[in-house]
Order: C-alpha cells, then sequence, then structure tokens
C-alpha cells in the first residue's frame, strides 16, 4: 500500500509538469485575486482539463491543497466540495497583505541493477526488489537512473495592500519570485519575473504564459519565453483577464551517479486588470 502510495504521488507530479503541449494541465481558479478589506471570501475551483479553466476531466482533490496566510503561517480551507469534473473549496480572507493557496508536491522514481536483477526506487516492483529512498540503494548497484519531480500550482490574494512574506524564496527547487506583484498586473503594462532553482536566479527556464479561454478561440496565443541571465522573464498582456503561467526546468549531477535528474514546475494563475 505504501508503494501504491507513493506511486500516486508521483503519477500527480507528472501531470503538474505536464507541458503546455500535453493534454491535460492543472489550474487553480480563484473567484478574485484582489480585494478590499478583510471581511471577504475567496472561492477557488481546482481542476485537471484540455481547455484552461474550462473543467472537463477531472476534478483536483481539495486533500492536496494548501493555504499560506500573509505572514506565512498555514491557514485553512472550509466548504470544500469534490465533483466530477472540479473541486471547489473558500477561503476566508481575514487579514490584511497577500495570501497563497495551492499545492506543493514532490517525489522520486528510478530503477538500479543489483546482481543482474531490476530494482525499483519509490514505486512498485516485485517483492523484495523495491527501496523507498535513493539513500536504500546497495552499495553493489549499478546502472541507477532516477528522476525527481518537484511541482508546485500555487495562486496569489491579496488583501489591501501586496506584501511579500509568502513570495519569499525557500532555496529548494524552482521558485518564483516576481518583480512585478501579482497583485499589481495591469492589460498593456509588461510584467517581470524571476525565477530561482536553489535560490539563485536561473537562467534559461522555460516559460509558458496562456490566456484563458481556449475553449473559445482557434489559437492557443501562447507566449513562449525563456529567463535570462538574471533569471528575468518580461511578459506582456495583450489584454485584460485571466493567465495561465507555467515555468519548468530539468538539471542533473553528472558527477554523482545517484543524484537524480531534476525535473522542475511552478505553476500560477493571474488576473491581468485593465488600465
Amino acid at each position: 500500500m505504501r508503494f501504491r502510495h507513493a506511486l500516486i504521488a508521483a503519477a500527480a507530479t507528472a501531470a503538474a509538469l505536464s507541458s503546455p503541449a500535453s493534454a491535460h494541465r492543472q489550474w487553480l481558479l480563484p473567484s478574485t485575486t484582489t480585494l478590499a478589506g478583510t471581511s471577504e471570501w475567496v472561492t477557488v475551483d481546482a481542476a485537471v482539463s484540455n481547455d484552461l479553466f474550462y473543467a472537463d476531466h477531472v476534478a483536483m482533490s481539495p486533500d492536496q491543497i494548501k493555504v499560506w496566510q500573509p505572514d506565512g503561517s498555514e491557514g485553512q480551507l472550509e466548504n470544500a466540495a469534490k465533483g466530477r469534473y472540479r473541486s471547489t473549496f473558500d477561503v476566508k480572507i481575514d487579514k490584511p497583505g497577500t495570501w497563497a493557496i495551492g499545492t506543493e508536491r514532490s517525489g522520486l522514481m528510478g530503477s538500479f541493477q543489483l546482481n543482474g536483477e531490476t530494482w525499483r526506487v519509490g514505486g512498485r516492483g516485485r517483492p523484495g526488489r523495491v527501496v523507498a529512498t535513493a539513500k536504500d540503494i546497495p552499495a553493489g548497484a549499478t546502472d541507477i537512473k532516477l528522476t525527481e519531480s518537484m511541482a508546485k500550482n500555487v495562486v496569489y490574494v491579496t488583501a489591501d495592500a501586496p506584501t511579500t512574506k509568502v513570495l519569499t524564496p525557500t532555496g529548494k527547487g524552482l521558485e518564483f519570485q516576481p518583480i512585478t506583484h501579482p497583485a499589481s498586473l495591469v492589460s498593456d503594462e509588461p510584467a517581470r519575473f524571476r525565477f530561482l532553482v536553489d535560490g539563485k536566479p536561473a537562467a534559461g527556464v522555460n516559460v509558458t504564459v496562456v490566456p484563458g479561454g481556449k475553449k473559445f478561440r482557434e489559437a492557443e496565443e501562447a507566449q513562449e519565453l525563456t529567463t535570462n541571465a538574471d533569471g528575468v522573464v518580461t511578459v506582456q498582456w495583450p489584454v485584460p483577464g485571466v493567465y495561465w503561467l507555467n515555468a519548468s526546468h530539468t538539471d542533473t549531477n553528472a558527477s554523482d551517479p545517484r543524484a537524480a535528474e531534476r525535473r522542475m514546475g511552478f505553476t500560477t494563475t493571474l488576473e491581468v486588470v485593465a488600465p
């Protein structure tokens, strides 16, 4: 049962890392991202679908969702319900500042050879041919192939003035460090976002930005961007509306045969207002 849960978690992480060309993409859609005052609620839809923000495939589980209050402490979901195609839940916005709502996932999968037999890491396999972590790989193992997946899908909701505590980098994996605050996005005004890997500006991160409403357009109208040497991308917003942003990056440590290839992803939904 433990290995089954590990496999399910890894599969969910892989879905979260799906490229824009993939059939299904995960998204969170808040009823609003900016509020005046601290006596309001936000309702969030959560789903995986073919067309962004149109629930037509499967619901995300509310059990996967976390809430971070403006001071960084954990908040809570209320009125959560899971349907066939989407889940919904409420968050009471009762403190000023910027809140974060979303998922964090990580998983390790792989294989190695030992005495002519194939062993699995972090997933299912023959009894006696599975280890839980890379640290459990025996010293005599060969042909070690490991893949670590790390994915985050977060939306930001600001009450009154924006704050940055929930945007503070942890120094681990691929992270979003906006230069333009998510609460300050205006159409026809470029926004600048920095991406970090392990706390350092990351060049060459692939960033895709897609406007919502794809169901009602022939073309996706995606922007395909790449971070510069300072880890920064500049995004243009042709029209007001809701946009899906996805960043992905892969790295390896070739000097260590036991080190996993890391596949990292970050996703957010951004609301852009008219001037």
